[in-house]
């Protein structure tokens, strides 16, 4: 079976924002499926400065990557806002998709104020960076996951630097902050299994709401993970790869 395993926006909520961030997973998945984690536009090793950074553009991405890949009807596992792509995606090309994998991400908008809040988080960082080491220990103080975070920086003249834009990823969140998403999530037909982290940002009565407005013929599951934050797939990947595995299985 294929996955493709999309990351969330690189400052929001902590994550770091690249295909590295699902290294861990691929590993424990590789021997029996094939996994392709994407750089996602602005991010990464992935074109820096898109001029289309529209929700619409990652879907058409993510189906991109598909056909150039030859992938049949993959598993989509994404994170944050890659997880809203995964959804978008199932939702606009229902025959392309076999399963969701939804971690950490739903339906409802986002809080008007995210865009002003990444950007403001963003522009407090002490940049560059004079080490990787430094990164780690500045991010981890924040609460994140420093290897993560560290694992996406670039190295320049004058020091360590993010792979991705300040103006790029405040664009990239701006469009889920204007609406939600109900109408696309009721249109999803594949199974979609829904993790949510314990300390995490997506309300249990959000996940719930999609569960209960989810198309009745369409098997869908929810869990919450205990311990973990946003960045489940950091925070308790054990957990979580328990919860691929399982759900994985029941596609076959």
């Amino acid at each position: 079976m294929c996955l493709v395993s999309l990351h969330g926006l690189a400052g929001h909520a902590g994550h770091a924002g690249h295909a590295g961030e699902w290294d861990a997973a691929a590993a424990h998945l590789a021997p029996h499926h094939r996994v392709v984690a994407v750089d996602q536009r602005g991010h990464g090793a992935s074109e820096r400065r898109p001029a289309d950074v529209s929700r619409a553009a990652y879907v058409a991405d993510v189906r991109a990557v598909c056909e150039q890949l030859g992938l049949h009807r993959p598993v989509l596992v994404g994170q944050s806002l890659g997880g809203h792509t995964a959804m978008l995606t199932a939702a606009a090309h229902p025959d392309l998709v076999r399963g969701l994998v939804l971690v950490e991400a739903g339906a409802a908008a986002a809080d008007p104020g995210t865009p002003e809040e990444i950007g403001g988080w963003l522009d407090s960082w002490p940049l560059p960076f004079p080490s990787p080491a430094a990164a780690r220990a500045f991010l981890t103080g924040e609460g994140l996951n420093g290897e993560a975070w560290a694992a996406g920086l670039e190295q320049r003249a004058d020091g360590w630097h993010p792979r991705f834009e300040h103006s790029v990823m405040v664009a990239a969140i701006s469009e889920n902050s204007t609406r939600d998403w109900w109408p696309e999530w009721r249109r999803v037909r594949c199974p979609a299994l829904l993790v949510i982290g314990e300390k995490g940002i997506i309300p249990p009565a959000e996940s719930i709401r999609m569960l209960d407005s989810a198309d009745p013929s369409t098997r869908m599951t929810a869990v919450s993970v205990p311990g973990s934050g946003h960045d489940v797939h950091l925070d308790r990947p054990g957990a979580l790869h328990t919860l691929l595995s399982d759900f994985l299985a029941t596609l076959l």
